[in-house]
Formats: structure tokens, C-alpha cells, sequence
């Protein structure tokens, strides 16, 4: 062999590899510009930055390719583009604690799942009530059905106070709780019934308000992305009214949607700080709640427990439960006394 043929031997795969990066860093610097400029993007951009963290595979094999064809240019690109995932995997503000208030407070345990067309089953939801000591139990698509079991396992006995609206479709819904509590209402104009429930937790002597809203978003498909915008935005005028206030659901929504980042953003009045998602706040951020069955793709995080500045958080855990293709999520929080 010639020293001009071995010559070209090591250009052409070197060429080789700086086009496979170039592949690999087109989609990931697209959706990075779809992620870092808040606008109503279309349905398919709203889908794909649902999986904005899995982009970091693609990022680290730009970086790899780019390293291996001896690009400086690409290889500074492919490196920007990591440092951009590794911010969004990990922003300064997504774990910044609530804040602390003056005064006594009360624990609460609570607990959330999608059960699926009320499919989940009844015996490993109330066990986890039980083992959790859960006090405030919200579920969404939820059945007669599933109401039915759940009272034939027990739950009416560890929370008997309940507020539901069983449906055959995934319009149900349902509170269960070991306090008293009543009905505030609905958000208005949602597919979905979103209901409010104000609970009156003691403990110790103390006394503690919590609003509780069961959040169902409708889920950004054809059709559909406006009203799910609209649902988030109903959700998110929730998070401005005054009073220890918890959000809580399948918001159909990750951190990686402005939508949701904006809930998280609004303010109560007085109050200089935004709403803290409990599994943010844990650090927890990244550990997917759907799909946990059924469909085959990457898993993500879309239920979430949304609390008032005011209010801490802690003991986050995330379990899958059979029959359903949400996981159930529940953190304890520990709400002022009045």
C-alpha cells in the first residue's frame, strides 16, 4: 500500500464519523432550541420534549463521534449540547426547598395515581395506604368499579371521608381522606373533572387547612394540545390563590414543558417564592412515573405533587402498581397550623 492510499485509509473513516455525528447532533440541537424558548409549540415538538431527557444519549454519542473525527467544531457543539442537558437534567431551581414559616405544623402523607380506567388494583393501592400511613389518598380515571374493591379492601375504614365522581370514562375522580374535608368545586371548562377539596388535618393540638386540587390535564394528542394548554393554565390559577394549597395528579406534563414550568413559576400573593414539585425538591426529578406497562416508550415523569411555597416536603417515594400504567407517587408534607 502506497503512502497516499494509507493516507486516504485514515481520512475516509474519520469523514465517516464526523457525518454519523452530524446526524446525532441535528434532532438534539433542534429540540434544545424547542426547549429553551417558551412558546405554544405544535403537537409533535409538545410530545418529543416530553423525552427531553433521554436526548442525553444521543448528546454523548454527537460528542463521541465528533471525538473520533477529529472535528474541533463539532466537537465544541457536541459539548454545548451536553452542558445544556446536563443544566435541564438538573436546574438550580428544581430542588430549592420550600420555604419555612413560623408556627406549628401538621404531617400529611399523600398519595396519588391514574388508575387507568380504574383498572389498578384495589388490594396494592389501599397496602400502600396502610404501610405509608397515606392520609390524603387522589385518583384519576377512576370507576365504580374500582371504588367498589377499594371499599372491599378496606380504604373506607383507614380514610372514610371521600369526595368522588366515578365514571365509566377518564373523567373520574376521587379524594379519600382521613380528615374532614369538603368540596370547594371544579375548575371550570376541563374535559376532565378537576376537583377542589379544602381538608382540615389535627395533630398534636394543631390545626391545619390544605386545598387540595386533583389534577387530570388532558393528554397533549391530536386535537388536543389547546385544551391541554388551557387545563394546565386552569391548574396554574389554582396555584395563585392564597391558603396552603397542593396540586396534585397526572398533569400530563414534565418539567421540560414550559407549561408545566409556568404553574411551578406563578406566586402567591405575599409570598416571594413559586410552587415546588415535592419530587423536584427531593431530587427525584428524573424517576419516571409513566408508562409503567402497555406502551413501549421511554418512561417519563408526568404525575407530580405540587405544594405552596409554605408548605415542606419530604419522604417523596415513587411504586409501581399492577393494572395501571401510571405509578403511584406520595411524599409526606408538612402544612402550617392555622
Amino acid at each position: 500500500m502506497t503512502g497516499s492510499s494509507r493516507a486516504r485509509a485514515k481520512v475516509i473513516p474519520a469523514a465517516v464519523f464526523r457525518w454519523l455525528s452530524l446526524l446525532a447532533t441535528v434532532p438534539v440541537l433542534a429540540l434544545s432550541v424547542f426547549r429553551a424558548v417558551p412558546a405554544e409549540w405544535p403537537l409533535l415538538v409538545v410530545q418529543l420534549l416530553a423525552f427531553m431527557p433521554w436526548l442525553t444519549v444521543p448528546a454523548v454519542v454527537a460528542l463521541l463521534l465528533a471525538l473520533a473525527g477529529r472535528n474541533r467544531w463539532q466537537q465544541a457543539v457536541t459539548s454545548a449540547l451536553i452542558v445544556c442537558q446536563a443544566f435541564w437534567l438538573f436546574p438550580l431551581d428544581a430542588s430549592r426547598p420550600a420555604e419555612a414559616s413560623e408556627g406549628g405544623r401538621v404531617e400529611l402523607t399523600a398519595m396519588n395515581i391514574n388508575s387507568e380506567f380504574g383498572r389498578a388494583d384495589a388490594a396494592a393501592i389501599v397496602g400502600l395506604v396502610r404501610e405509608k400511613g397515606v392520609g390524603l389518598l387522589t385518583i384519576q380515571e377512576h370507576s365504580q368499579g374500582l371504588q367498589d374493591r377499594l371499599s372491599a379492601e378496606g380504604l373506607d375504614t383507614l380514610l372514610p371521608v371521600r369526595i368522588s365522581g366515578p365514571r365509566k370514562d377518564a373523567g373520574g375522580y376521587a379524594i379519600y381522606s382521613r380528615y374532614p374535608m369538603e368540596s370547594v368545586g371544579l375548575l371550570p371548562d376541563t374535559p376532565f373533572k378537576m376537583p377542589t377539596a379544602r381538608l382540615t388535618a389535627t395533630a398534636n393540638g394543631s390545626v391545619a387547612i390544605l386545598e387540595v386540587t386533583n389534577v387530570h390535564a388532558l393528554p397533549p394528542v391530536e386535537g388536543r394540545v389547546a385544551q391541554w394548554r388551557k387545563d394546565l393554565s386552569a391548574v396554574g390559577t389554582m396555584a395563585e390563590r392564597p391558603g396552603n394549597r397542593l396540586l396534585i395528579g397526572d398533569f400530563n406534563a414534565t418539567y421540560d414543558h414550559a407549561e408545566f414550568r409556568d404553574i411551578l413559576a406563578r406566586r402567591q400573593p405575599g409570598s416571594g417564592s413559586g410552587m415546588v414539585d415535592a419530587g423536584a425538591a427531593s431530587g427525584s426529578r428524573l424517576v419516571p412515573t409513566w408508562p409503567m406497562q402497555g406502551q413501549p416508550l421511554p418512561c417519563i415523569t408526568i404525575d407530580h405533587l405540587v405544594t405552596s411555597a409554605g408548605l415542606g416536603s419530604s419522604g417523596y417515594e415513587v411504586h409501581k402498581v399492577a393494572g395501571t400504567d401510571h405509578a403511584a407517587v406520595l411524599a409526606t408534607l408538612a402544612i402550617p397550623a392555622a
